[in-house]
């Protein structure tokens, strides 16, 4: 089988995807606990294989203890180096790239992978993870996995995009200009939908300095953004964990 993609640098720690993780078992759960295979891939899981053994630990807990989460990398020797976290049939590591493998999952997760990819090929790699009916989550994150930024993808088409921060550590959202998907980062300039978002995102912030805390803050510019127009999900439980989902930043909104 030919593996499609390229080795990519790898770096991964420990809780680095916790954000995304906790969201997919929010978002995809229903889809997992009502499909025959709950198979998830976790595509690029890196140079260690943690972030893929926290994944399977996660929906294990949340979703449904029999979710099976299989990894892939299309570098052979982060395989091979994977193979003592495996725990077959619920935890596999496998050489596969945006073909999956030849898998069938209900859940693609791909984070830190597409960044470091031309933008011109991400509409391509969103249709080929996507082709078997797989949904997919790709985005980026800081480091230590504090600012995240991710698309929900179906059917190769982008339905949302999510920010989520550690408000404690947020010093302003103009910090998620650096982690927006690869398929957004280069529309951040004046007249581009994501640039206009997080411009009313930043305003709004900035109105509610006067709120009783970080958390407090950040859930009263999410009801700001709503009032305002702004596709935001009416998601209060979300915002408190510091999240905020809008319908995918487009000229249509």
């Amino acid at each position: 089988m030919r593996h499609l993609g390229a080795v990519t640098r790898g770096t991964t720690n420990p809780n680095r995807l916790r954000r995304v993780d906790n969201w997919i078992a929010y978002r995809c759960g229903d889809l997992l606990a009502a499909a025959d295979d709950p198979t998830v891939v976790d595509l690029g899981y890196g140079a260690t294989p943690v972030t893929a053994v926290e994944l399977r630990a996660r929906l294990a807990a949340r979703v449904r203890r029999d979710v099976a989460v299989v990894g892939l990398e299309i570098d052979p020797v982060r395989v091979a180096a994977a193979q003592p976290a495996a725990a077959p049939p619920l935890l596999e590591f496998r050489r596969g790239g945006f073909e999956l493998a030849g898998l069938r999952p209900v859940v693609v997760r791909a984070l830190n992978v597409l960044r470091q990819y031309d933008e011109a090929e991400v509409a391509g790699a969103w249709a080929t993870m996507t082709a078997t009916g797989a949904v997919l989550v790709e985005g980026t994150c800081d480091e230590l996995g504090r600012v995240a930024a991710w698309a929900y993808v179906e059917d190769g088409r982008p339905l949302t995009l999510t920010l989520s921060a550690r408000l404690s550590d947020l010093d302003h959202p103009a910090t998620f200009a650096e982690r927006l998907p690869k398929a957004l980062i280069h529309h951040n300039v004046p007249g581009e939908p994501v640039h206009e978002l997080l411009r009313s995102l930043g305003h709004a912030w900035d109105a509610a300095a006067g709120s009783f805390g970080a958390r407090q803050r950040w859930r009263r510019a999410a009801a700001t953004l709503r009032a305002e127009g702004v596709p935001v999900r009416y998601e209060p439980q979300r915002w408190r964990l510091g999240e905020l989902t809008v319908a995918w930043p487009t000229r249509q909104w």
